[in-house]
């Protein structure tokens, strides 16, 4: 899965939210909680699982997402970008100012190992 190279290497902390409902609009935060923050090797190492997710085909559910990562640079002012992720449709959607402007959407196979250790990470630190 493609990430924001210039924004996965300044990131200095990683924000997990259990969405609750989608945005009131585009570009704005998936609300929800804020079940975890990962900083140093670890949000490194979740960037890495995260980029090592292997493409997949869409899958029609209306896009759900359960879970979204915000990364933050050191000054931890405003995400560089948020990926929300929908394992039942296997699509990621990004939005961020280290995005392009127009949506960024990916599907990803929701069954393949690194997609399951990531969706592991996410239950061990959230309802």
């Amino acid at each position: 899965m493609r990430l924001p190279a210039e924004a996965v290497a300044t990131t200095a902390l990683i924000e997990v939210v259990r969405i609750s409902a989608l945005p009131t609009g585009r570009g704005v935060p998936y609300p929800g909680r804020t079940v975890a923050h990962w900083t140093g090797s670890e949000a490194a190492d979740v960037l890495a699982l995260i980029e090592s997710l292997p493409g997949g085909e869409q899958h029609r559910c209306g896009f759900s997402p359960g879970w979204s990562v915000r990364a933050y640079e050191d000054s931890l002012d405003l995400a560089l970008f948020e990926a929300a992720f929908c394992f039942t449709c296997h699509e990621v959607r990004m939005h961020g100012p280290a995005v392009p402007p127009e949506p960024d959407t990916q599907f990803f196979d929701a069954d393949a190992p690194s997609a399951q250790a990531l969706l592991t990470l996410f239950r061990a630190v959230g309802p």
